[in-house]
């Protein structure tokens, strides 16, 4: 093995916060590590919140720029991931402001939900695969229908799995705004299946 590319495997090894603390100091494999961690992920998740493939990859190239720039602020108190998404979940709500494509009206809503959206199954025969394709486009289809505030927060908890925590934190939402939000989308899902010819959601 070259040196280069034992270089790249220990690089590859290493904590997001020890790859922060090299390109603080100059090291641009550091940041080159981070964005090669995240930028799939975060150009998927600023996609499906916006649905337009072009402005999604433009968005997530400014919200690489925007962590690099401010990557000496970074405080290890939080998550890097956390830090990251929030920048993004900024850039996506600007964008939609400047391209008016933003949703204001919000529901009221005053209670709190706990089932899940599963659309997972461990070991699935072809069969099985083939439905859950198609499930999981159906889903995608009916979190497209929400209107925006609620579709981040459904995108955030099932497609990225974070914790409400998180999600208050990335959001700046008060938690029991995230709650009863997410129990509201959840509603407004089901009763899009249930328009749709789906029971037993």
């Amino acid at each position: 093995m070259t040196t280069q590319a034992i270089a790249l495997e220990k690089i590859k090894k290493m904590t997001d916060g020890e790859l922060i603390t090299n390109a603080i100091s100059g090291r641009e494999d550091g940041f080159e590590e981070l964005v090669r961690r995240y930028q799939r992920p975060i150009t998927n998740y600023v996609y499906r919140m916006l649905n337009n493939y072009d402005a999604s990859l433009d968005v997530t190239q400014e919200v690489f720029i925007k962590v690099y720039n401010s990557l000496a602020r970074y405080s290890s108190d939080y998550k890097f991931s956390t830090w990251l998404y929030r920048i993004a979940h900024n850039a996506a709500i600007d964008y939609m402001r400047r391209n008016s494509v933003i949703q204001t009206s919000i529901e009221a809503e005053n209670a709190d939900g706990t089932y899940q959206i599963q659309i997972e199954s461990p070991n699935p025969t072809p069969e099985q695969e083939r439905e859950r394709s198609e499930w999981r486009t159906e889903i995608e289809s009916v979190v497209r229908c929400l209107p925006g505030v609620y579709r981040e927060l459904i995108l955030l908890r099932h497609s990225q799995d974070l914790s409400y925590d998180e999600i208050a934190e990335i959001t700046n939402l008060p938690l029991g705004t995230v709650k009863n939000r997410l129990f509201r989308a959840r509603e407004m899902m089901r009763e899009i299946f249930v328009e749709r010819g789906f029971t037993g959601i």
